[in-house]
């Protein structure tokens, strides 16, 4: 392929976007960057709260995590971006800069079937591993029902588009992934 490839991981919460976005990048040493990574870091250091607060540090992860795309894509090598991105947020954001920077984009949309989704979003909220900062033991009655929904659209943005289904966690196909991947940057 003659064009620099832009990963997108995405779909909703524990999905294992972050594993995968991982793993990708260990296997093929690309760069990657996570909005809820940015989102902690910011935690960290501006301190947390309540839910509007995480919401507004959510918007400004997605303006840092937009001023990587640009950083990296406009010295043409490959990267991941994972987070649950959705196309009336995102569409244009990521669609200029394929364009801009002339990027081929693989989607990787994770799903799961939403009623075991949805315990794992509860188990994960009470297991005390995540930022309490998501604030997200408080949130089940805001996102229960996009997580019973188990999946989110891709963008449109052209490139192609790989479904992952993390229902059952015993057998997740990773090679098919990778091998997508490898077939793609060669």
């Amino acid at each position: 392929m003659n064009k620099p490839l832009l990963i997108i991981v995405s779909g909703p919460s524990c999905t294992g976007k972050t594993t995968l976005a991982k793993k990708i990048s260990e296997k093929f040493n690309i760069p990657f960057v996570t909005k809820d990574g940015i989102k902690e870091l910011l935690f960290k250091d501006l301190g947390w709260s309540d839910r509007e607060w995480s919401k507004k540090l959510g918007v400004a992860s997605y303006s840092i995590l937009h001023y990587f795309l640009d950083s990296v894509l406009s010295v043409k090598k490959p990267l991941i971006i994972e987070s649950n991105f959705k196309p009336e947020f995102e569409n244009k954001e990521i669609l200029d800069r394929i364009t801009k920077y002339d990027y081929f984009p693989l989607q990787i949309m994770c799903q799961c079937d939403g009623q075991i989704l949805f315990e794992r979003f509860k188990k994960r909220s009470e297991s005390g591993t995540r930022h309490p900062g998501h604030c997200d033991t408080s949130n089940y009655d805001e996102f229960k029902e996009l997580l019973l929904k188990g999946k989110f659209e891709p963008l449109n943005i052209g490139g192609e588009v790989i479904v992952f289904d993390s229902t059952d966690l015993i057998t997740l196909d990773y090679d098919s992934i990778f091998n997508k991947i490898n077939y793609l940057i060669k």
